[in-house]
């Protein structure tokens, strides 16, 4: 391993619904993309992204859907594993942990923490930052 790979920190972008977890005491990026997310509905047999969020809403998590939910990250961050590579893979807290990243991962992947999700640009959002910048002006009192 070379000076550059040795010194290289690794960070994961919450706003991009990554997390870095620890694992085999290797840090490693997880991230649901469209297609790990893609992997999990197949996985839980469900038809829509609304229902995979419903599914796992009730935060029960049985130890294969931990698995599924951990591979799916693993290969979304760009780590190439099996789910049989997931289920031999340990981490800090035992099960309790990896119930926990399950969980921060879909949390990420799943809250509406950003609105870039709706484009500032949209005629809609246009017309009301416009009617609120007039609103504002009207309301100042004049001297």
């Amino acid at each position: 391993m070379d000076a550059t790979a040795r010194t290289q920190k690794i960070s994961a972008n919450r706003r991009r619904g990554e997390i870095l977890v620890n694992i085999d005491r290797s840090p490693r990026i997880l991230c649901l993309t469209l297609g790990a997310l893609a992997e999990l509905e197949d996985a839980f047999e469900v038809q829509n992204l609304s229902d995979l969020g419903t599914y796992f809403s009730n935060g029960k998590f049985t130890a294969n859907d931990i698995v599924h939910i951990i591979g799916a990250g693993l290969c979304g961050g760009g780590n190439l594993y099996t789910d049989d590579d997931v289920r031999c893979m340990s981490i800090e807290g035992g099960a309790v942990g990896l119930a926990q990243v399950a969980a921060e991962l879909l949390m990420v992947t799943f809250s509406a923490q950003e609105p870039h999700l709706q484009t500032e640009t949209t005629p809609t959002s246009q017309a009301l930052s416009e009617k609120s910048k007039s609103r504002n002006q009207s309301s100042k009192p004049h001297k």
